[in-house]
């Protein structure tokens, strides 16, 4: 250990599990968290599709403080397994080098439905590239496109997006579905969230997929935006991928009334045990459920106004 400069934590779980693994050691490693996926190549078209299990890591600096540093992180995915179970993380020192390019290559193109792929920033699309390429920055703790719920809302953007319409994403993260939304034609997309490290990387991936003049990104919540904080206060389409309690707390916060007269609001971050909940709760506020699409436990559901 005395000659190593760097300590790697990874821990490899099922999907739905690696941002909420990424969060807990986002809060202690150097240079950001690597969600490392599998990818099947089915035919000579396909861009390359993620299976199985994904490794999640990051590497924490060697230094006087380390055996602490590594106690914390321990702990940390020790209450995180109490809530549903995870591996215990690997520890492994490691020499000083650039890692952060190694671990680049590691990265693919995650294609989700029929017209979009999810890329990671440094990458540029393949000639003759014909879906709407949506560049994300993994090294983010939150919103790579890896997780089902991102795919799912990605997946029903596609069917709901309306050209040169607006959107409200309440809870935006990296901001992965608002840049989605304008990929997919519509004119603008109001971006929130409660953490500024998320309004930061909404920036950020907004700019380097040239959105940004159509990007809003602001500090705040549905409060925030029923009290005429921002542009709008409401939209035709309304986007939360977050957690099915926050969600419902949400409609008592004014959720439903973001939506405009007409408009549909697509909610994600949903157990599938949780979703008749979430939907009673919509439609307490008047909205109507639609739709409702599953992969694995998760879902999304789409409501109408």
């Amino acid at each position: 250990m005395t000659d190593a400069k760097w300590l790697e934590v990874s821990l490899t779980v099922d999907p739905e599990l690696a941002e909420a693994v990424s969060e807990v050691l986002s809060r202690f490693v150097s240079g950001g968290v690597v969600v490392e996926s599998n990818v099947r190549y089915n035919d000579a078209e396909d861009e390359g599709t993620p299976y199985g299990p994904v490794r999640v890591y990051g590497y924490l600096p060697v230094d006087e403080q380390i055996e602490e540093t590594r106690q914390k992180v321990a702990e940390g995915l020790y209450y995180l397994g109490r809530i549903q179970p995870i591996p215990e993380p690997g520890f492994r020192a490691i020499q000083d080098e650039d890692w952060m390019a190694a671990w680049k290559q590691h990265y693919h193109p995650i294609p989700v439905g029929k017209k979009l792929l999810i890329l990671p920033a440094w990458i540029e699309p393949q000639a003759g590239e014909t879906r709407e390429v949506v560049k994300i920055d993994p090294s983010m703790a939150f919103g790579t496109g890896t997780h089902p719920t991102t795919q799912l809302c990605m997946a029903m953007l596609e069917d709901v997006v309306r050209p040169g319409q607006a959107v409200i994403d309440v809870g935006c993260g990296s901001g992965i579905l608002s840049i989605g939304a304008l990929k997919l034609g519509a004119a603008h997309a109001l971006a929130v969230d409660i953490d500024n490290a998320a309004v930061i990387s909404t920036r950020e991936n907004g700019a380097a997929n040239g959105v940004l003049e159509r990007l809003e990104v602001g500090l705040g919540s549905v409060s925030e935006i029923r009290a005429g904080n921002f542009s709008r206060k409401s939209a035709p389409l309304v986007l939360a991928n977050i957690l099915a309690p926050v969600i419902i707390r949400l409609f008592e916060a004014g959720l439903a009334e973001l939506a405009e007269p007409g408009g549909a609001m697509v909610l994600s971050g949903i157990l599938e045990d949780q979703a008749e909940g979430v939907i009673q709760a919509a439609e307490a506020k008047g909205l109507r459920f639609r739709e409702q699409r599953k992969i694995n436990d998760w879902v999304v559901i789409l409501l109408s106004k």
